[in-house]
């Protein structure tokens, strides 16, 4: 799927074509940038678009560019607009990802903190099937960085060939994703999204210790089943081999919204289908994004109502 046509770059719209970064800046040369990754949800009944969380992404941008020690953190409200900007700009009134990108502009040698540029674009993307379907996953080789390596709190594009590595190495198995592992053996992370565990009715999580990035999306999931199905949730280390005696496993992530693990290394998780637990959590987890329910409405950016 493409990006739309209007784009945000450096405090205005620009058409597609014309959003240009220079092939030796920082960006390009030592993946000096930090991204966000969110979605917006059209409802149908209110035509409205919702974007999901909107705060708590440009939040982590925010500190992202704070970590990558970049000259200037952009306002929270003016990064809040480009996403409201380019919503409007390319009339979107369906179901779309964002992708917001802070980045090192200049030309400069390795140490280079400036100048900071910020881009934002959308794709229009209507629900995968994997989410009903599930999905076939294999557990890497490779080993999740570590937080004193290349830290993946920090959410920096440059981080993103760890996952890439792994992603590559799973469909050349023939897999429809991967599991990484940390240094330790101990299950970390989903490529792009955070996984969950379900036995005997709980909800199981890696804790984030466990080189996992801080998801706003398993934040969401873990408030969801506390509060709205009455599970309990534990976040712990979490080892290889509870994959195999799972009832049910599923993945989470703003991209991929809440997906059903169907297999680890060819063995089925549970009896290989989507459980009843996932369900529910994908269940309670649309409602709220859809704004189908009147339940946390500070989650809820809406794009055409004007105050």
């Amino acid at each position: 799927m493409s990006t739309l046509g209007k784009m945000y770059l450096n405090g205005r719209i620009v058409d597609y074509a014309d959003c240009k970064v220079h092939a030796f800046s920082g960006a390009v040369k030592y993946g000096a940038g930090v991204f966000e990754g969110l979605r917006g949800y059209w409802n149908e009944t209110e035509s409205e678009l919702y974007i999901f969380r909107l705060r708590e992404h440009v939040e982590r941008l925010r500190f992202g560019m704070k970590a990558m020690r970049f000259d200037s953190v952009g306002e929270a409200d003016a990064l809040v607009e480009s996403v409201l900007a380019v919503s409007r700009a390319n009339a979107i009134r369906g179901n779309a990802h964002f992708r917001m990108i802070a980045f090192l502009e200049g030309d400069d040698e390795l140490p280079g903190t400036g100048p900071v540029g910020i881009v934002v674009g959308a794709v229009q993307r209507p629900p995968a099937k994997r989410i009903e379907t599930g999905v076939a996953v294999g557990i890497s080789s490779w080993t999740r960085i570590p937080d004193n390596a290349l830290p993946p709190r920090v959410k920096c594009t440059a981080n993103y060939v760890n996952n890439r590595a792994a992603e590559l190495e799973a469909k050349a198995g023939g897999y429809d994703g991967v599991l990484i592992l940390t240094g330790e053996g101990k299950l970390s992370e989903a490529s792009g999204a955070c996984v969950f565990l379900v036995r005997n009715g709980r909800l199981i999580t890696p804790d984030v210790g466990s080189d996992i990035l801080e998801s706003i999306t398993r934040d969401t999931v873990i408030e969801l089943a506390r509060t709205r199905l009455g599970l309990a949730v534990e976040e712990r280390r979490v080892d290889r081999t509870e994959l195999l005696i799972a009832d049910e496993a599923f993945w989470c992530g703003s991209g991929q919204e809440i997906v059903p693990i169907v297999s680890v290394a060819r063995q089925p998780v549970g009896d290989g289908k989507p459980g009843k637990v996932t369900r529910a959590v994908q269940q309670a987890y649309f409602d709220v994004v859809y704004g189908r329910v009147r339940e946390r409405p500070e989650w809820r950016t809406p794009v055409w109502q004007r105050p």
